[in-house]
């Protein structure tokens, strides 16, 4: 049996935070008083009449006391809080400037605002963790149910096993019988209006494609008398994996996944345009350095300076990517095996660490081969990977220029295996929606600060 105490709950918040503004007054009353006595006078209750007032306002205009449980945070509830106390706070000083023939000290005042916001996010935290440890131990829970079974549905009943402090228990999943589910599921559609019906359920996950429109239809419209909650469950990581975009046919909503990444020639023009105004720039003042760190490289290990290899471009487009060499000669070519690769000179790992093995990839930021922002350029064994694992995000990633520093490469670094590789390759697919100036000047800096500080992987 269900129990809904939304009105209650709310009345209990807004009767505390009344309580907390009381005492905030009164201990201010003692901190910040100007006066030598500690006797009320009928205005400062009068005052403090109108500030309780106020506050009751913003609660109804705010609304700070209405959140999710999966939204109930400890940071959630402060920022909602604090933003309420501001708001509190212009309405108590423009009270306290309309009736000043009530002489109450400014510093009162602000002590006032100030130990009311402290005390409630003293009590939220409270709430927060005691509430979420009580729902944790099986009490307060939410039932629900998850209709249509696949990989998808049971990402949801994992997290809720993961995170038992939002306090829902689960019922079971229902879809079409057939032998490959009939061990995990609960029962078939039939089964699950029968549930319903029973009044036990609280929300009912409905898991797309797998529920087709005459039931979710039909499963919407019982919600109306069965108060429970639908919610939708659609499996977006491959959508947005596409670079989706919305756009609208007249009222029509239409999601657009092919990628539109520098769709437009002025776009293109603006990057290509920073791209040789920067590599030429760092090229020329930086040739001093690049001759330092040829000359170190040659005298610390026996071979060539520069060290070349064919990677895959835009559109499949192979070239040759240069660097400064930071392994033997004769090393085997492959995935990097970490701080501890024998392959790696002593020379090379100060290289690696500072990225200072990329700096003559501006060359090929001149050539047109590469972008000074984007997905890193794969190699061989890297495209053979991710032929075979995760070809759909190959195809994507191959739609932009690759970049001599990326997302990935910030955030990752180097990969060192294939499953490497793919958790790389999910940081690059981000930039494609992120594209824009002030984005690649951002990562260009949280590069240079990983060369200043050797984080680099």
């Amino acid at each position: 049996m269900k129990y809904y105490l939304p009105t209650f709950t709310v009345f209990v918040q807004v009767l505390i935070d009344e309580v907390l503004l009381l005492t905030s007054f009164w201990l201010s009353y003692f901190i910040g008083s100007e006066s030598n006595t500690n006797v009320y006078f009928s205005k400062d209750f009068l005052f403090l009449g109108f500030l309780t007032g106020a506050w009751t306002l913003v609660t109804f205009v705010m609304r700070p006391y209405q959140h999710t449980r999966l939204k109930f945070h400890v940071f959630t509830l402060i920022y909602r809080h604090l933003i309420a106390v501001l708001l509190f706070s212009a309405f108590g000083i423009f009270i306290w400037m309309l009736l000043q023939d009530f002489h109450l000290p400014r510093l009162q005042l602000f002590y006032t605002f100030l130990l009311f916001w402290f005390l409630g996010c003293v009590w939220r935290t409270a709430a927060v963790v005691l509430l979420k440890i009580y729902r944790a131990n099986g009490n307060n829970t939410l039932n629900y149910v998850i209709v249509g079974y696949n990989e998808t549905s049971q990402r949801i009943k994992r997290f809720y096993d993961q995170h038992p402090e939002f306090g829902y228990k689960f019922y079971g999943y229902f879809d079409e019988l057939n032998t490959q589910n009939k061990p995990s599921i609960r029962g078939d559609y039939t089964v699950l209006n029968q549930i319903l019906a029973s009044n036990q359920i609280d929300t009912v996950y409905c898991c797309i494609p797998r529920v087709g429109h005459p039931l979710l239809k039909d499963i919407v419209e019982k919600s109306n008398t069965a108060s429970y909650k639908v919610k939708l469950v659609v499996d977006f990581a491959f959508f947005f994996s596409q670079a989706p975009s919305l756009e609208f046919h007249g009222i029509t909503p239409v999601i657009s996944l092919s990628s539109e990444f520098l769709d437009h020639s002025r776009e293109y023009i603006s990057k290509r345009l920073f791209d040789v105004i920067f590599s030429s720039t760092i090229l020329l003042l930086g040739s001093p350095i690049f001759i330092l760190l040829g000359l170190i490289t040659k005298i610390t290990s026996r071979g060539p300076i520069i060290f070349s290899q064919d990677r895959t471009g835009q559109w499949g487009k192979k070239f040759k990517i240069y660097k400064f060499r930071s392994m033997y000669v004769g090393a085997r070519l492959g995935h990097s095996e970490g701080t501890l690769d024998k392959r790696i000179t002593p020379w090379g790992r100060f290289l690696r660490k500072t990225r200072l093995d990329e700096l003559p990839q501006f060359y090929n930021v001149l050539r047109g081969d590469m972008s000074v922002v984007g997905p890193r350029p794969l190699a061989d064994y890297d495209v053979k990977t991710l032929m075979d694992e995760s070809p759909d995000d190959f195809k994507l990633i191959l739609s932009v220029k690759p970049g001599i520093t990326s997302i990935g490469q910030v955030k990752f670094g180097y990969a060192g295996s294939p499953t490497e590789i793919k958790q790389r390759l999910r940081y690059d697919l981000l930039y494609l929606n992120k594209v824009s100036f002030f984005f690649d000047m951002w990562l260009i800096m949280k590069t240079m600060v990983i060369m200043i500080k050797k984080q680099g992987k």
